[in-house]
């Protein structure tokens, strides 16, 4: 082995057990405890199945999930999840095989996936805002053999559920018509402890769907905790604490959070549904330390009036990560005027993972910005002909990380480049090496011959103490090629009119980056990761 290759190894794994001595998941324990917690990392990798399995023989009778359905111990979270895999095993589910998953945050999502894990099979999380018809093509390319869903998605799941086995996992108090539920599952069935398999399931994160057919990233367990040492290393979340993962646990952000919390022994409190002040409030009473959104989330518990963000304790909470979309300086600093310096946002894509985290203090520093890369992730900026650009002038994002996606589960993939892979976003570092994203790729306008990225402009106007919402985006213009557009939700209340909008944008900045049509709509569209469906609002 090449020496330096040998020494950036020893380097990353004396990193990740300082970081994770640091943080408490490395620590004294009682010596038949370490024991059992050392085997179930040996036998079954740093998977889900070991991460619960690890927690149940530290902290057996210690709460693990609080839900909408009460409280689960890490032993109950263990066992319920064994009389799943035994129930799938016997309906001939094993290595390789889909296990779908469309659930909102409770238990019954957190219980499939494990129990998944135990098999060898390959968890697909399915989107809860997808149509029937995107769930059946997802179905027809990854040929699941199980479907485990809340029941309200009964309807939608008509399609793609034909043929397969179908397991509810949540119904609303009362009677149900469901044939076959996870409850009735894992309080019957067989809770004895299963082997191995022979080899580890996947991940398979989807899309958003955004643009049409949602594609399926397929991304293998990794090999050690050095992933989760990374990600440790700059947000500063520590062992048996409690987070509130608001985001939605299907999207990489939230599942990103589930895994962290099975390294941390964290107790994980999930809410079924996304109700701003309901989700203060939970995180108030469970003195939550962590918070775990995406940006509209932000946006939505700022709305709340000064009494709502008075009325709750929130003084445990020291960390609140977010990712997911784009997040609005603007909305930065008032969260942190408000709750103090416990912002941290992660840029990334579902292909890449990570790529860099923006810290407190870069957030203040340097508003708008993506942070910097982690320890073991390469993040360079290449020009159209794949030549690295210099500090300050802008270029198509590539990433290297440990966790980066195997290929798209229907074909294909990411560009690459000296073994990097493309975010599909435009940015540029500055000075300090922080970077700042200046659009998708494929959102670039060229309007009168100069470049417009929509990312710039909506950052603007997302400051604009009259403006709740806004979204930029191009189209054809017989003149200049493209013009920009904006669509606009006022605050309740807010006057504003479209030359209010133009003249805001034009006295701070240049005159071609002046949106031409501007339209005020009540809410926009957006999927259930709080991305905004500019296809939707584009004139047809």
């Amino acid at each position: 082995m090449d020496l330096g290759k040998a020494a950036a190894q020893v380097s990353t794994k004396l990193n990740t057990a300082s970081t994770l001595v640091r943080v408490g998941v490395l620590r004294p324990h009682r010596p038949d405890r370490l024991l059992r917690t050392g085997l179930a990392l040996l036998r079954w990798g740093p998977t889900p199945a070991a991460g619960y399995m690890a927690s149940t023989a530290r902290f057996p009778d210690e709460v693990a999930i609080i839900d909408d359905s009460g409280t689960l111990t890490f032993r109950e979270v263990h066992e319920r999840s064994n009389a799943l895999a035994h129930a799938l095993a016997d309906e001939g589910v094993g290595v390789g095989d889909g296990v779908a998953i469309m659930c909102r945050n409770h238990r019954g999502f957190i219980e499939a996936t494990i129990a998944a894990s135990k098999l060898g099979a390959n968890g697909i999380f399915l989107n809860t805002a997808f149509s029937g018809p995107q769930l059946a093509d997802v179905a027809r390319r990854e040929g699941p053999r199980v479907i485990v869903y809340d029941e309200e998605f009964e309807d939608v799941l008509e399609e793609a559920g034909e043929g397969r086995l179908r397991i509810v996992a949540w119904h609303e108090p009362g009677e149900s018509d469901a044939l076959r539920s996870l409850d009735d599952i894992v309080l019957t069935g067989d809770r004895s402890d299963l082997s191995p398999p022979s080899s580890r399931g996947k991940a398979i994160l989807l899309t958003s769907g955004t643009t049409g057919t949602p594609k399926g990233a397929s991304r293998s367990q990794p090999r050690s905790l050095d992933p989760a040492a990374t990600l440790l290393s700059r947000i500063p979340l520590r062992a048996r604490e409690k987070t509130m993962i608001a985001a939605p646990l299907f999207h990489t952000w939230g599942f990103a959070h589930f895994t962290l919390g099975m390294s941390l022994s964290s107790t994980v409190v999930l809410s079924r549904r996304f109700e701003p002040e309901a989700i203060l409030s939970l995180t108030a009473r469970h003195q939550c330390s962590a918070l775990v959104v995406v940006p509209v989330m932000l946006q939505r518990i700022l709305e709340l009036d000064d009494e709502a963000l008075r009325r709750y304790d929130l003084s445990e909470l020291r960390v609140v990560p977010v990712s997911g979309s784009a997040l609005p300086s603007a909305v930065a600093r008032r969260w942190m005027d408000l709750f103090g310096e416990n912002l941290y946002n992660l840029y990334g894509s579902t292909e890449v993972a990570w790529a860099t985290i923006a810290t407190p203090e870069d957030l203040r520093a340097a508003p708008g910005t993506a942070g910097k890369a982690p320890r073991g992730t390469a993040v360079r900026i290449y020009d159209d002909a794949g030549r690295p650009v210099p500090a300050g002038q802008s270029g198509r994002i590539f990433v290297g990380n440990e966790m980066q996606f195997e290929g798209y589960t229907g074909g294909g993939g990411k560009d690459l480049i000296d073994g990097l892979m493309s975010t599909g976003d435009v940015g540029h570092f500055d000075a300090e090496g922080r970077l700042f994203i200046d659009g998708r790729d494929d959102d670039m306008i060229i309007s009168g011959g100069e470049n417009v990225f929509p990312g710039e402009v909506e950052d603007l106007l997302d400051g604009h103490d009259a403006i709740a919402e806004v979204t930029v985006f191009g189209v054809a213009d017989e003149e200049f090629g493209e013009r920009l557009a904006a669509v606009v939700v006022r605050r309740p209340g807010a006057e504003l009119d479209a030359d209010d909008v133009r003249q805001f944008v034009k006295r701070n900045l240049a005159g071609y980056k002046v949106p031409r049509d501007v339209d005020f709509v009540d809410e926009l569209p957006r999927t259930a990761t709080g991305k905004v469906l500019k296809r939707v609002l584009r004139p047809r």
